[in-house]
């Protein structure tokens, strides 16, 4: 005799058993996405957590408690995967943003205490200023300024990747390599 439910599942709307349904039957469908509609569906029609772990293709019934509860919370979400394990994501598209856009800025000598943005400056920087971020890594920022391009030259300074300024008779002028891109990667 299995044990009382802690958590039952919740009654299912229309549309949330069709689509349920559709995903359990789809051939195209990814196969984590088929057997957790497949397990919900056999809790749906009144089987144990241990029997739908089953029909479902796994093997405990534990994880199937813990997809009817999470099932419960977010609907059909469930569904899908969650965060794949290591840290949690710290610094999203706005924090990466603000990242660039201090870096961006011309260092103040006074206030910075640099001409130009090294890594630890840049950190420095961005642990002090206000809306800053308290706890960003230079391996952090590091990881931003690749994504956007950018590249350590040996003047000590951050060039943007595949462009190099050229001395000429006339001035300076700014070559850009199309094929930088393929190069780098």
């Amino acid at each position: 005799m299995s044990r009382r439910q802690k958590e039952p599942l919740r009654a299912l709307t229309d549309e949330e058993r069709a689509v349920l349904g559709a995903v359990a039957r789809a051939g195209s469908e990814r196969a984590d996405r088929v057997g957790r509609a497949k397990a919900i569906l056999a809790v749906v029609n009144g089987a144990s957590y241990t029997a739908a772990a089953q029909r479902a293709g796994r093997r405990s019934g534990d994880g199937v408690a813990l997809l009817v509860a999470r099932f419960n919370r977010e609907g059909l979400a469930a569904l899908d995967s969650g965060h794949g394990g290591g840290p949690q994501i710290q610094y999203g598209p706005a924090e990466r943003e603000r990242i660039l856009r201090k870096f961006r800025r011309s260092p103040d000598r006074e206030r910075d205490g640099t001409a130009t943005w090294s890594l630890v400056t840049l950190r420095r920087a961005l642990r002090r200023a206000s809306e800053g971020l308290p706890r960003v890594s230079t391996g952090t920022i590091l990881a931003v300024l690749w994504d956007a391009g950018y590249s350590w030259q040996r003047s000590r300074t951050w060039c943007q990747t595949g462009t190099v300024g050229r001395k000429r008779q006339s001035g300076t002028v700014t070559v850009t390599d199309p094929h930088a891109a393929p190069k780098k990667s």
